[in-house]
């Protein structure tokens, strides 16, 4: 433990004593949940920064609305607008949010809504002339208030929450121990070659219960890179000069697919959901190409409208037991 953890320790189990006892208060039905007659999927992680919530909403999403009326529920992270608010996706990113926009327009048919408030969410949802048949809550692991039937935990292969500390002294943002309330773990961001013997590992370190069903996933990147109105192979950047800008948690994956691919680049980081400001703006408006993140692109499309803006596409690829895990959210969903 590094000397900076070592002082935030004692912080680390006070905030950790504080969300133990609120989730048995939770577990013992002293504050009360939601509970509704339509199946309700959330998709969380344990830990702050990203651990691929959003590919996994899509695929989600890819599985389900050929059949039913799904309905997605975000937060809306970072977004200028407040309460309930349906998405049409001629909103700005800042209006509701980076990922809520991004499902909307990807999935124009899907019902994407954002809510702080996420029991009042479900209620406007569900007040919808046409209300949804399936509602998937977007980084709602934490949010206790509703009881959702079925929940995904995601935690990254480079990043265990096994391996991690709450608050502040490390990135949990409650114990491990609140692993338990998840039906399926996954664990996300893997090499693709991952072996069996490694996967027998990881299963222990996370200590995954009886009850508990355990996936690997990687990210599988698209072959193209996609502008408003033009498409380029990926491997046609190797000719072209261009700006890798991010506003993700961790683009180090990203970086180094890239650069195994060959491209050579100039990378502009930023925090993550980060609001570009006027003046940052006015810097990128100088470059002739900029490639980045799908969410990225929601934030800076408006801002800079022109030929040169290219978003890489990203998706969730099991390794293995696929078809399990999809079964069993189509298990889940025929119950209702």
């Amino acid at each position: 433990m590094s000397a900076a953890r070592k002082l935030l320790y004692p912080f680390s189990l006070l905030y950790g004593g504080v969300m133990l006892l609120r989730n048995k208060l939770y577990d013992r039905g002293i504050f009360s949940s939601e509970e509704y007659e339509l199946p309700v999927i959330a998709v969380g992680n344990l830990s702050v920064g990203g651990t691929g919530k959003t590919p996994m909403v899509e695929h989600l999403i890819t599985l389900l609305a050929e059949d039913y009326r799904v309905a997605t529920l975000s937060r809306g992270y970072k977004r200028s607008s407040s309460g309930f608010r349906l998405v049409t996706g001629k909103e700005s990113a800042a209006e509701v949010g980076d990922e809520p926009l991004q499902f909307k327009t990807k999935f124009p048919k899907v019902m994407v809504a954002v809510d702080e408030v996420r029991t009042h969410g479900i209620g406007q949802l569900l007040n919808q002339a046409q209300p949804p048949e399936v509602i998937i809550l977007d980084d709602a692991f934490q949010h206790r208030k509703v009881k959702a039937g079925f929940y995904i935990l995601l935690t990254p292969y480079n990043d265990l929450y096994s391996d991690d500390l709450v608050l502040p002294a490390g990135n949990l943002r409650e114990p491990k121990s609140g692993a338990r309330r998840a039906d399926v773990v996954v664990v996300t961001k893997c090499p693709p070659s991952l072996e069996e013997q490694e996967k027998k590992k990881i299963a222990d370190r996370l200590k995954i219960n009886a009850g508990q069903d355990l996936y690997f996933s990687s990210i599988s990147y698209s072959d193209k890179v996609m502008g408003i109105d033009t498409t380029l192979n990926l491997d046609e950047l190797k000719v072209k000069s261009f700006v890798l800008v991010t506003g993700i948690a961790n683009p180090a994956p990203l970086v180094k697919h890239l650069k195994d691919r060959g491209l050579s680049f100039e990378h502009k980081a930023f925090p993550d959901h980060h609001n570009f400001t006027a003046a940052q703006i006015k810097e990128l408006q100088k470059e002739e190409l900029l490639l980045t993140t799908e969410k990225d692109f929601m934030r800076l499309k408006n801002e800079l409208p022109g030929p040169g803006l290219f978003y890489l596409p990203i998706t969730t690829e099991f390794l293995g037991d696929r078809k399990k895990f999809e079964n069993s959210i189509n298990s889940f969903v025929r119950k209702f």
